[in-house]
């Protein structure tokens, strides 16, 4: 049973009942999101779940479950709390069958039952690439990230990425200075950004009118295992996945993994391929997997022509005082970005 077939008759008829039983159901891990829904499907509706014996769902599922946690009451009592504070926290949270669930992230093999959203999603449709790679990349690998992430912010390419340090938050970090738009998917609770270094570049992702979002809800602790099942919604989220720079075991490889089983185009940066820092770079590039230099390429896969910049032409014979007041012009105009000594362009 496919977990991608959408329910009809419960995107007109729930209520807030049921809405308040798919919050419980989000605290509950012994049960994968694939599992939720197949219930789901096979009972009609979510509070109907919650009749169910633990003999009853091995049954239904064919795996034997000796959890302590399944307590219907508490389910619902769950679901109650996770309201008042995503109420209290203007948190959003949509289901698999509301209209404004992503609905390429609907097409993977196990998506998430209920996805809690700070901030505002793209519209449907929009072109989204994941750039992703170690926490700990080499000079030029964070440069690589940064620039194009900023790149396809310029393109109008939302950035999806997990808010790690090293390549994920350059990469977003890159798409917010273009004023692009960004998409952070956490591994804990809603309300928590994890790492906490990455709370800053969170803000201005949020900010710029980007989101972050996550499949665990508030109080939700970054539990280890919640890593690689949250790479999954980052390449489920988009149309390419950009691995940067990965060494062997870099947990950037599983969303890659993800990015092949769901049929996203795959690529490897340039930057990130040699040395050890990009040992699981380079295997994927062995494997296939095209390498790029920059949006550009994507672009060109895509079959779309990149934007045409508007950098002005100083003449070489300008004195230095005045090519550098001229440049200085142009960032206080915002049609540029100075980092770490290069200068980016956003028109």
């Amino acid at each position: 049973m496919k977990a991608a077939h959408a329910f009809p008759a419960l995107i007109q008829d729930m209520d807030s009942q049921e809405r308040i039983c798919l919050l419980g159901l989000a605290q509950l891990d012994f049960l994968t999101p694939r599992e939720k829904l197949v219930l789901i499907e096979m009972l009609g509706s979510p509070s109907r779940l919650l009749e169910l014996s633990l003999p009853d769902l091995t049954r239904l599922l064919g795996r034997r479950f000796f959890s302590r946690l399944w307590s219907p009451d508490m389910v619902l009592r769950s679901g109650e709390e996770t309201d008042r504070r995503l109420t209290a926290d203007g948190i959003e949270s949509i289901f698999y069958w509301d209209s404004s669930f992503p609905p390429q992230l609907r097409e993977i093999f196990d998506p998430p039952v209920t996805l809690f959203v700070r901030g505002t999603l793209p519209d449907n449709g929009s072109a989204l690439a994941a750039i992703v790679g170690t926490r700990f990349p080499t000079g030029a690998a964070r440069t690589a990230a940064f620039r194009l992430g900023f790149e396809c912010g310029r393109e109008a390419i939302g950035v999806v990425s997990g808010l790690a340090r090293g390549i994920d938050r350059e990469a977003h970090e890159g798409c917010v200075a273009a004023a692009g738009i960004s998409v952070a998917v956490l591994g804990s609770g809603i309300d928590e950004v994890y790492p906490t270094s990455s709370r800053a570049a969170a803000r201005a992702l949020l900010d710029r009118g980007g989101a972050i979002v996550s499949e665990y809800g508030p109080g939700t602790p970054p539990l280890r295992y919640h890593f690689p099942a949250r790479n999954r919604i980052i390449s489920g989220l988009s149309r390419a996945v950009v691995v940067v720079q990965a060494p062997e075991k870099s947990g950037a490889l599983i969303t890659a993994e993800y990015a092949l089983e769901q049929g996203r185009d795959m690529y490897v940066h340039a930057a990130g391929i040699t040395g050890s820092s990009g040992a699981g770079s380079r295997r994927l590039a062995e494997d296939g997997a095209p390498v790029i230099d920059g949006a550009a390429d994507i672009l060109r896969d895509w079959g779309r022509p990149p934007r045409s910049l508007d950098v002005p032409d100083l003449p070489e014979e300008l004195p230095e005082g005045e090519r550098i007041a001229a440049l200085l012009r142009q960032e206080f105009e915002g049609a540029c970005v100075r980092r770490a000594g290069e200068l980016y362009w956003r028109t």
